[in-house]
């Protein structure tokens, strides 16, 4: 789901312009919205491995989240992204509404359509490292293990829970990769020493 992106439009503007979780669920959210994202939000447990790489991070991650309260993908992933972000003080993220952003929903399309939610990943200079969404690798084998089942009583390859506990996994995995874009970037280790 690692999607190269033309670089033409300024995320980094766009991040400024971004609200943090509470503040995009309140401005956007009813309180049924509201609702369903703290129902996932509660579900939602970091192991202690989880938790130890996340307070490892040592670059600054901007991450801009395009999002829509009402949608269910969303719902079941943007949590997640707020326990990353209480976990390590490298990462900021900022939402944006996907309808109050036409301009940034038709950049960041899919397969021709404005799928969410969609991640922009920034350094610490504002500048693209990289893109990940609208579901997770887990969450799509999950969805094809249903559209090949033949008999429809049968139960689903992967239960529900353990789908879950995978995309958070996957999310965890991409930060990860992005952290170890930015440890690693030439660039960043002169700025840094290190």
């Amino acid at each position: 789901m690692s999607i190269e992106t033309p670089r033409s439009l300024d995320f980094a503007a766009k991040f400024a312009a971004g609200v943090d979780y509470d503040l995009f669920l309140e401005l956007n959210g009813s309180d049924i919205d509201r609702a369903k994202w703290q129902s996932v939000y509660d579900s939602v447990e970091l192991s202690i491995d989880q938790r130890e790489l996340l307070n490892g991070f040592t670059r600054e991650m901007q991450i801009l989240c395009m999002a829509g309260t009402w949608c269910g993908d969303c719902v079941t992933q943007c949590p997640i992204f707020a326990h990353f972000e209480a976990e390590s003080p490298m990462i900021r993220v900022r939402y944006v509404d996907r309808d109050a952003d036409p301009e940034l929903a038709t950049e960041l399309m899919i397969c021709g359509g404005s799928r969410i939610p969609q991640v922009v990943f920034l350094n610490e200079e504002g500048k693209h490292v990289g893109r990940y969404g609208d579901r997770t690798l887990s969450r799509y084998r999950q969805i094809a293990s249903q559209l090949d089942e033949t008999d429809e009583s049968s139960p689903s390859v992967i239960s529900g829970e353990d789908t879950f506990s995978a995309v958070v996994q996957d999310w965890l995995n991409e930060f990860e990769r992005i952290q170890l874009i930015l440890r690693t970037s030439p660039g960043l280790r002169r700025k840094h020493g290190d």
